[in-house]
């Protein structure tokens, strides 16, 4: 829980699209190829005018001027009126880019595809999602997991929600006999939600079962399926939206009774940079509670619960670990909890202590942290431990008895990206493996026998042959050894003249992982690179790591990914007027703070639905919840901190900036998008270079973007479009036997 990306739950539609799947446009390229292309618009371009206003905040001495304040109203008729302004002017140079046809055809092919994801299991029934190529959305399904000859049946369709209010499949949690399902729908795939409840034998909802505030909701049922734990979300002050999250309550409902009457089990902290939430042992003997306190920190509590959850409870919560700088998650299975954590051990552990007494005096450690292997989960699965982690950004997952002692090594496919599920009470485990030249596939195997076989894989029209992929390791600004995953042409010459896309992310403990992009093909084919830096700030070395690109260190996130940059022109990938940058939310803000800090570097920056006003962030969407990341503007050290990378206020009148293309859901309700508004105006005012500055729009997604095919054939287009032309690559249309890669 927490961070920009709020976790999900059981059952979600593997990213089979994009790093960072976003937004669609209202007119698409036809797939069968337009005869011509309007004319490209003359450079420099005539920007819509963007008025400036006396505005600036004023922190501990130091004035933050704050130009384009009036642009934070995304309502008012004026800012309306210039977002219509500058999505038209952003539609008219995207749209005559040259090879738009062929790229969208590519990409059609690319996405129009059968895919599915790796079921999970409950009671006796398989849970999935499948989505065929004709089909905009993903389907849950269902089928037996008694008879592998069994028939699946359809369960929750998004698909017809297209023609109203768009909403897509959030989290969905079954009941643990299988029969029932509490589900999330969002309109327009924002992160607002409402929770339904429905039958899985019938495939009806339960009438009554609606419960609005779902933002924060997964569904931990009781044994019996009598009901389930939930956070809820009620509505906030309109003109304090920010505070919001500080409301949050956790609830129980029981089916049958009124949503509105469910009993509160533990009361709001008033916090916004908290995330709270509950879960109920599988035996439903005891029940937890977790407060997420920001920067990869929790607290746990727990009681006895017999029978229902009553208000009672919110009296009654004992402390498992409180107040620690750590993480800790447990899991229950018969009278014993395993709990990982990164308490002293950067690189994970795990504890087993007896359910009746869990003062940390009693945990003892049965899987000791290892110098290399950064643990980042372990679960019971057929009454085995199943240990998943990277060594060196690569998966690795092991089998262990319930007291740490090794079992064996699962046999991975490859060296790549793999991920692990099964059920307490089944040896059946499922997983599914990819790295960037291999497509998806799905294995299924048991705790108990080595043998395993091919469930499912996915077939991208692809030829990954000509490709290979380096891992490259190169200093930072201080020193620090930082890796990368380079994937370019087997012939590539090392003369600088390859056009190169680098990507990062650098924050929350998020890790950069091998897998598989289907939609970087393109750009590959039309003779493309592209780099994934694993900067500080993710995951992929532990918590230090994390730490390492966090509050008042978060400049070696951008000191890494220029030093990044600076490996692929020193060592001949590609050269400045050749490199793209990319990134998105937390990223976004990466791609911000380096084209402002070393716009000689890049020629192009993609940057999608960012953060890049770091003075007034806490103001708007979930801002207040990043605060444990990135610190306070009212607090001095990490204020100063903020002020000295905030990209909004290091534009720089008079500089030769690169081509930028900002594109942000209007209506995020997650990062706003003043953020990018904001920076567009300034950048617009500011270059004086002849390179486009352009905001792209959208008006029927959230923050992770839309959900549906033809939304990502669109963006794609625009995406690598724009980076085709900009630096320079040939059209898709233009590049010699084309066919042979399909």
């Amino acid at each position: 829980m927490g961070g920009i990306f709020y976790g999900v739950a059981f059952l979600m539609l593997s990213a089979l699209i994009f790093t960072f799947v976003l937004h669609p446009r209202k007119h698409a390229p036809s797939a069968a190829g337009e005869t011509e292309q309007p004319p490209m618009p003359t450079l420099p371009l005539n920007y819509p005018p963007s008025r400036t206003v006396d505005a600036s905040d004023i922190h501990f001495g130091v004035k933050a001027a704050d130009p384009y304040r009036w642009l934070e109203d995304g309502k008012s008729p004026e800012v309306q009126a210039w977002l219509a302004a500058q999505n038209k002017l952003a539609r008219s140079y995207l749209d005559a880019l040259p090879g738009r046809a062929a790229l969208a055809k590519r990409f059609s092919e690319l996405f129009h595809i059968d895919t599915i994801s790796a079921p999970g299991r409950a009671g006796d029934r398989y849970f999935y999602m499948r989505q065929n190529a004709k089909q905009e959305k993903g389907v849950l399904y269902w089928r037996s997991a008694l008879d592998p000859n069994a028939p699946e049946h359809v369960l929750i369709d998004p698909n017809p929600f297209i023609a109203t209010n768009n909403a897509s499949l959030g989290a969905a949690a079954p009941s643990l006999d299988g029969k029932l399902l509490a589900y999330s729908l969002k309109p327009n795939n924002a992160d607002e939600a409402t929770l339904y409840v429905k039958n899985v034998e019938s495939g009806q909802d339960l009438p009554g079962e609606v419960i609005e505030g779902a933002k924060y909701a997964e569904a931990s049922w009781l044994p019996d399926g009598s009901g389930f734990v939930y956070t809820y979300l009620p509505p906030g002050d309109p003109d304090h939206l920010s505070d919001r999250p500080g409301l949050a309550v956790v609830r129980y409902h029981k089916l049958g009774t009124d949503p509105k009457r469910d009993v509160v089990i533990h009361e709001k902290t008033g916090d916004p940079t908290k995330f709270i939430g509950a879960d109920v042992s599988r035996d439903g003997k005891w029940i937890f509670f977790e407060q997420a306190n920001g920067g990869n920190r929790n607290d746990l509590y727990y009681q006895a619960l017999s029978g229902q959850p009553t208000s009672d409870l919110a009296d009654h919560w004992k402390p498992i670990v409180v107040g620690k700088d750590f993480a800790y998650s447990l899991e229950a299975w018969k009278g014993q909890a395993y709990i990982l954590t990164n308490e002293d051990a950067p690189h994970y552990r795990v504890f087993k202590a007896a359910m009746d007494d869990l003062r940390r005096s009693n945990w003892r450690e049965i899987i000791p942290e290892s110098p290399t292997l950064v643990i980042s989960d372990v679960s019971v699965v057929g009454d085995r431990l199943v240990l998943q982690g990277t060594e060196n950004i690569m998966s690795h997952i092991s089998i262990l008895d319930l007291d740490g002692k090794l079992i064996r090594e699962l046999k991975l496919p490859g060296i790549g990206t793999a991920g692990a599920g099964g059920e307490p009470d089944h040896p059946e485990l499922f997983y599914d493996f990819e790295n960037f030249t291999q497509p998806p596939e799905i294995f299924e195997t048991t705790v108990n026998d080595e043998a395993q076989t091919l469930w499912a894989k996915i077939n991208f029209p692809v030829d990954p042959s000509p490709y290979v992929v380096e891992q490259k390791f190169f200093a930072s600004k201080d020193g620090t050894k930082v890796p990368m995953f380079i994937v370019h042409r087997k012939d590539i010459l090392l003369d600088g003249s390859t056009p190169f896309m680098l990507y990062g992310y650098g924050g929350f403990d998020i890790s950069m992982l091998p897998g598989f992009r289907a939609g970087y093909y393109p750009w590959l084919e039309a003779g493309g690179g592209f780099a994934i830096a694993n900067l500080r700030g993710g995951g992929e070395f532990g918590e230090q790591w994390h730490k390492d690109g966090m509050l008042l260190k978060k400049q070696n996130v951008f000191d890494d990914c220029i030093a990044a940059a600076e490996c692929l022109i020193n060592e001949g990938y590609t050269k400045p007027d050749r490199l793209a940058v990319r990134g998105g939310s937390n990223g976004g803000l990466l791609v911000g703070a380096v084209i402002t800090q070393r716009p000689d570097l890049f020629r192009v920056g993609v940057c999608e639905a960012p953060l890049l006003d770091m003075i007034r962030f806490p103001l708007y969407g979930g801002g207040k919840t990043w605060i444990p990341e990135y610190g306070s503007p009212d607090d001095p050290d990490q204020f100063q901190a903020l002020y000295n990378y905030s990209p909004y206020h290091h534009v720089k009148p008079g500089t030769a900036y690169p081509a930028m293309l900002f594109c942000t859901p209007q209506n995020d309700d997650r990062v706003a998008p003043m953020h990018a508004f904001k920076m567009t105006a300034e950048l617009q005012a500011a270059t004086s270079s002849p390179n486009p500055i352009l905001l792209r729009l959208e008006t029927q997604s959230g923050h992770g973007g839309g959900d549906q095919v033809s939304k990502s054939i669109e963006y794609g287009t625009d995406i690598w479009s724009f980076m085709i032309h900009e630096l320079g690559a040939k059209p898709l249309d233009e590049v010699p036997n084309q066919d042979a890669n399909h």
